[in-house]
């Protein structure tokens, strides 16, 4: 099964800008990765443009999918690299795919003056909402930004994600198999890419030292009976 043109296209625009590498590189969960994508480095003007494409059409496919996302009125991204991405994907949802929602944000500290409150944006008090995150490892910032978004009133019916690295967590499961179980069921969490996405792609450019290195890891941390 061959990659989707947006999805080629983060992958090279990430690696261009060095915010997809293969090497090795040490995780917050002490495991030694073979990749890291640093999101906070996607942050020009085309590369926005590349990957809040990429976002927009990830959740207007899982629209459609059965089972995929359900309709919803918020686009929640998480501060502070959210909040870019969650503005330019609710712009492209609108001007690629007729699809027509509000974005809205946290701060870090709550604000006691003006207007108040934790987040900024579209209200999402009694609203559905979807939260955009960039890189789920243990499924922690997303469970993070449920607990936000339910304080402000609103329900999270599901989440999009630039990448999940498909990676068992403490438990042996799969941690985005575990926040799809928070938000109704599979199909909730959709994706732009997984890490066998990034192995297809150095599998068809025959980048074999890496790719090998990229296996060797799925054998012992990936999320098999979820891949």
């Amino acid at each position: 099964m061959s990659l989707e043109k947006y999805q080629t296209e983060l992958i090279e625009h990430g690696m261009s800008i060095g915010a997809l590498k293969f090497g090795t590189f040490t995780l917050k969960s002490g495991r030694t990765s073979p990749y890291f994508f640093n999101a906070g480095l996607l942050a020009s003007g085309p590369v926005l443009d590349t990957l809040c494409s990429a976002y927009a059409a990830t959740v207007a496919n899982a629209l459609k999918s059965s089972p995929g996302l359900p309709e919803f009125d918020v686009l929640f991204g998480p501060a502070y690299k959210g909040i870019p991405f969650a503005a330019g994907t609710a712009l492209l949802l609108h001007r690629d795919h007729n699809i027509d929602v509000g974005f809205a944000y946290d701060r870090k500290e709550a604000k006691d003056h003006g207007e108040g409150g934790i987040t900024v944006g579209a209200p999402i008090k009694g609203k559905r909402v979807v939260i955009l995150d960039d890189v789920a490892t243990a499924g922690t910032a997303i469970r993070g930004a449920i607990e936000t978004v339910k304080r402000e009133g609103g329900e999270v019916v599901g989440a999009v994600l630039m990448l999940d690295r498909q990676e068992v967590g403490k438990e042996g499961r799969s941690s985005i198999a575990e926040v799809e179980e928070l938000l109704g069921g599979r199909g909730r969490v959709p994706t732009i890419l997984k890490m066998r996405d990034l192995m297809r792609w150095l599998q068809d450019r025959g980048r074999t030292e890496e790719l090998a290195k990229m296996q060797e890891y799925w054998e012992k941390y990936g999320a098999k009976e979820y891949a």
